[in-house]
């Protein structure tokens, strides 16, 4: 966007994905400053980090006012559910993120089903129960595998992979009746059992037009092997062998233009980036589900390959005006992001431990620490505060020497309270080393 006047741009979000936002924000010609709220202990070394949570709708709204923000950066999936960007329109102010109307693609499961039927989008088979008896009722007629969700947000947690008749009804009476992932569940989601591939895709839209962002594809479970309880994701690589030119026009085609096309027929234009979770199954790519924020991990090691300036495109999304932005460049290199967590993560873990080696580990050639669950304490020390702490990304030539370069950078840390799974892109390295 040569001539243009530079704005000063706000990040709402704590992460590792905020993180990533903020450094290829403000390397960006038209970026005059940078804020984020409330950002993070890594995040302040690139923005001025305020202290205004997420969530409080209002008050972020005030801050883009008093700012005089050209355009707001929403990162998580809440406070698009909350309404956050119709707040800020409403108030004139330029927003990269959906509507609450449009939000709801990520924020009720049920409803992003009912889309994909009414586009004609490939995807599971499902029902939609908020009566407890008629959920088992319908598992014990369709049988396991099955897949039980949580209606509503879940931190990412709100799904579990039933393998018997037994654990489906074990899952209803987790969700439905035990409440562990609160109102989230008052409704259910039942669906079928994929088999293949899984890998993220995402697109840019402005409400009417979308432009490809890339793939990746990331490790849920807990445990080496994919194993143990899902997290909100232990790892990411890009590119996702499995996600080929052809794969990427062939979703384009059968579930971003036809899902935007509805969205807009429904009067909720989708704007912002659409994350769709895809099985790629012996007949080809099917929906498991739409997010509408970027991914974390998958944030980190798609802008670790972006060679655009990604300012310009996303204040062209938020401005309907894709049709305008010059095809995005990409780096040929892979990227992989090795995520440390607190010990105990996903379930309780402690916090205030002390990480050190963080300069160490950003020396490392190809090597970059995101910050996601840290702060800065009473003596300017960096301390764990949240399960997901740092996204330690390498980018290399091949899968192997990215892999290799991020956990020598893992490596490199001083933080006995944190652990990481040692496999991350394991199916990326086999496809490459099978290749030889």
């Amino acid at each position: 966007m040569p001539g243009a006047t530079p704005i000063k741009v706000l990040v709402v979000g704590s992460g590792g994905r905020e993180h990533a936002l903020c450094r290829k924000l403000v390397a960006s010609p038209l970026c005059a400053d940078l804020l984020c709220a409330p950002g993070n202990a890594g995040i302040a070394d690139v923005a001025r980090c305020l202290p205004v949570g997420v969530e409080e709708i209002d008050a972020l709204v005030a801050l883009a006012k008093a700012e005089a923000v050209g355009l707001v950066v929403v990162g998580p999936e809440a406070p698009l559910v909350l309404g956050l960007a119709d707040k800020l329109a409403e108030a004139g102010i330029a927003v990269f993120g959906p509507s609450r109307a449009g939000a709801l693609l990520e924020g009720s499961k049920g409803f992003m089903k009912d889309v994909l039927a009414r586009a004609g989008v490939p995807t599971a088979w499902y029902g939609r129960f908020t009566d407890a008896g008629a959920a088992k009722a319908f598992i014990g007629e369709k049988g396991a595998p099955i897949v039980v969700k949580t209606d509503g947000l879940a931190a990412g947690k709100g799904v579990i992979l039933c393998q018997t008749l037994e654990e489906g009804g074990a899952a209803i009476d987790l969700l439905m009746g035990e409440r562990a992932f609160g109102e989230a569940g008052d409704e259910v989601v039942i669906e079928e059992f994929l088999v293949g591939e899984e890998a993220s895709f995402f697109a840019l839209c402005d409400g009417t037009r979308a432009i490809a962002f890339g793939a990746a594809q990331d490790h849920k479970a807990v445990g080496e092997g994919d194993t143990g309880p899902n997290t909100g994701g232990m790892g990411a690589y890009s590119p996702a062998p499995v996600f080929d030119k052809a794969m990427e026009a062939q979703v384009m085609a059968e579930v971003i233009a036809p899902t935007l096309r509805v969205m807009a027929d429904m009067g909720r234009p989708f704007t912002g980036v659409l994350f769709a979770g895809i099985m790629v199954t012996p007949s080809g790519p099917k929906v498991l589900e739409f997010n509408v924020r970027f991914g974390d991990p998958e944030c980190q090691v798609l802008l670790a390959r972006l060679e655009s300036d990604l300012l310009p495109v996303l204040l062209a999304a938020a401005e309907g005006r894709l049709d305008r932005v010059a095809p995005l460049v990409w780096s040929p290199e892979t990227a992989l992001t090795v995520v440390m967590a607190a010990k105990g993560y996903p379930g309780e873990y402690a916090k205030g431990d002390v990480i050190g080696g963080l300069a160490a580990a950003g020396e490392v050639r190809g090597a970059v620490v995101f910050h996601a669950g840290t702060r800065a304490d009473g003596e300017g020390r960096v301390v764990a505060a949240g399960g997901r702490v740092l996204g330690v990304t390498g980018t290399g030539g091949s899968v192997r020497e990215a892999r290799d370069r991020a956990y020598q950078a893992v490596d490199a840390l001083d933080w006995p309270g944190g652990f990481c799974r040692r496999d991350i892109g394991w199916r990326a390295l086999a496809r490459e080393e099978g290749g030889r």
